[in-house]
């Protein structure tokens, strides 16, 4: 237990309480005060954090997802994927009234951004690094006189690409066993961060080498 703990960063209360539940083996135990747990349960233990705090998935939910993935062998996959997707460890997580302390941002303009699309934390009132650094931008934004809706076109625009995207993995992946689909998934979603920062920086490089001034570009229209 004592091992285990370690490996995952878990307190042995809820540890024990997964064990109850079902979602992780149980122990050999070899004496009153000395069980044993299979390796396995580090990688449980990875994803079942993972579902929780990503997905907000309940403990049942969680227990139907883990025995699929461990019946189709693909749970080594299914970590990695969520590791390659969201990152792997979760970082410190500011409230709201942290974010807004750390930004110069109000509530209410915080929550403006997140009604736009603007600011998209992936657990309600939970703000990661990449939360505080595109809230600091739209602060430093605000400054020059632009406004939140002003960037509305980026959302837009991106649940368009992410439509395209997710139509290219089903059409790869359909026929595909659950561990080569989570294979395939992580391969294709390196491939889009590249193809995305890159395309759309060039395509900016490339206009602003056009430009003959700097107060007129080719075409511009207001």
């Amino acid at each position: 237990m004592s091992d285990l703990a370690k490996a995952s960063g878990l307190p042995k209360s809820t540890i024990l309480h997964y064990v109850n539940e079902g979602l992780l083996p149980k122990p050999v135990k070899t004496s009153p005060n000395m069980a044993y747990y299979a390796p396995i349960c580090v990688d449980r233990l990875r994803m079942i954090r993972h579902l929780q705090k990503k997905h907000r998935l309940s403990l049942a939910q969680i227990k139907a997802a883990l025995e699929e993935a461990e019946v189709s062998g693909d749970m080594a996959a299914m970590v990695q994927l969520g590791e390659v997707i969201f990152g792997t460890g979760s970082g410190e997580h500011l409230s709201r009234e942290g974010l807004c302390r750390e930004t110069g941002l109000s509530a209410g303009e915080v929550a403006e951004l997140e009604d736009l699309g603007m600011l998209l934390p992936l657990e309600t009132g939970l703000y990661d690094l990449d939360d505080l650094n595109a809230a600091r931008s739209y602060s430093r934004s605000a400054e020059l006189g632009l406004k939140a809706k002003d960037g509305v076109f980026y959302t837009r625009l991106a649940k368009e690409i992410v439509d395209y995207e997710m139509k290219l993995r089903r059409r790869l992946t359909r026929d595909l066993a659950p561990a080569q689909d989570a294979m395939v998934t992580m391969e294709m979603t390196k491939t889009a961060r590249t193809t995305r920062n890159y395309i759309i920086e060039r395509t900016f490089q490339k206009r602003v080498l056009a430009f003959k001034t700097l107060k007129e570009e080719e075409g511009d229209r207001d």
